[in-house]
């Protein structure tokens, strides 16, 4: 698969599939078929086509994570536990969700190519140290012990 990229009379519409520099929605990217790569090249290109690389430091791209994150809580702030699994059978609520998902995905994928971060490798190894630190046998079923 790739990064989008796609030709019309116009030209190349670069890799947000339209002039106007947006992504095209729910086409050709799906977790079953879309490697950390692609998704990295995606933000890659978003960024270089705007030349914004000198305004994202690593600390700046870490803000922007806690920031998006805090607007992922803002999508739950309120709800009790059950509910918040309701939010996202909501399609606007669902759609709100993703959108600040996918916002906190886009600034750690910047900020791993800043970095030259291998994602891959780097959950892998915290898993191991996970594993280590909440062995399964004395966790299972707990959040302490």
């Amino acid at each position: 698969m790739g990064v989008f990229r796609e030709r019309k009379s116009g030209g190349d519409l670069g890799a947000f599939g339209n002039k106007t520099g947006t992504a095209r929605t729910g086409q050709g990217m799906a977790d079953t078929h879309t490697t950390i790569a692609d998704l990295k090249t995606l933000v890659q290109r978003f960024v270089e086509e705007r030349a914004w690389q000198p305004f994202h430091s690593p600390k700046n791209l870490a803000m922007g994570i806690a920031i998006e994150a805090a607007e992922l809580m803002e999508c739950f702030l309120w709800v009790d536990l059950p509910a918040s699994y309701e939010q996202a059978k909501d399609a606007k609520k669902r759609e709100a969700i993703a959108d600040e998902m996918a916002d906190v995905l886009c600034y750690l994928l910047n900020l791993s190519n800043v970095l030259g971060i291998d994602l891959s490798a780097a959950l892998a190894a915290k898993m191991v140290k996970n594993a280590q630190k909440y062995p399964a046998e004395l966790y299972r079923g707990k959040y302490q012990v």
